[in-house]
């Protein structure tokens, strides 16, 4: 088994997913008009209503950030088959779970995910889940994030398909993640989780841009295979390449 396949695998089990969810070709459901061609004695035809972009079309492309590969995760060490094989100890902390193993977060439109990996490879993984909203659901799942941060400080346990994550803790991060100053929200949270007698710690970012929501979440995969504590870091430049996408 090649080195990154076998970070991947053990990571995944253990710690995060590597589920896609959606193919290369993926469309945009595009937009209706809004009817106002059909008001009486209109003269002209109503302004068209820009593209919607699905989040395959937001999605980084394979060598779009410098220095990094993106590529497809794989579906063969996947935490759960899909969002509700996910059960939970504690409900309200259903969002944090879903944004670490690569599931959109409240009610979504349509997802995708990319893992990036540095192409000097160096075991550690950045996992980015897009996902498009109806107007207004975007907001709610922000807040649904944000209340599940507070809530679950404390920690809580998530079961999939093939693991059983329990997390000790979940702090909000305000400082050591990479910048987004285009997002109309942005929030981030450390997860620490043990394995074998180690702590691990996997770091999420959330932004909202309009209706589209991107949540960036790191997991140092070396670590498990040299036994030792690890600390999840989101790759700047991936972030820094896909904002711009979205903004």
């Amino acid at each position: 088994m090649p080195v990154t396949t076998a970070l991947v695998a053990t990571a995944a089990l253990l710690l995060t997913a590597c589920g896609g969810s959606g193919d290369d070709g993926e469309g945009s459901k595009g937009s209706k008009g809004d009817g106002s061609d059909k008001a009486a004695g209109a003269s002209a035809a109503p302004a068209k209503k820009k593209p919607t972009k699905s989040a395959a079309q937001l999605a980084l492309a394979k060598d779009e950030v410098p220095a990094h590969t993106v590529v497809k995760p794989s579906d063969n060490f996947v935490f759960a088959k899909s969002r509700d094989g996910i059960k939970h100890d504690k409900p309200v902390c259903a969002p944090l779970s879903h944004a670490m193993n690569q599931f959109p977060v409240g009610d979504a439109r349509d997802s995708f995910v990319r893992v990036a990996e540095k192409k000097e490879f160096d075991g550690a993984f950045t996992y980015v889940t897009l996902a498009t909203y109806a107007p207004g659901k975007a907001e709610a799942a922000m807040a649904s994030v944000s209340k599940a941060v507070g809530a679950c400080k404390g920690g809580f346990t998530a079961k999939g398909d093939k693991a059983s994550n329990s997390y000790s803790s979940i702090t909000r991060e305000t400082t050591g993640i990479p910048p987004t100053p285009g997002a109309d929200e942005s929030l981030a949270f450390k997860a620490a989780t043990k394995y074998e007698g180690d702590t691990h710690t996997v770091q999420t970012q959330v932004t909202r841009h309009g209706d589209t929501i991107a949540i960036y979440s790191a997991v140092d995969g070396n670590a498990f295979v040299q036994k030792r504590p690890g600390t999840g870091k989101i790759f700047p430049a991936v972030v820094k390449s896909q904002e711009a996408k979205l903004s």
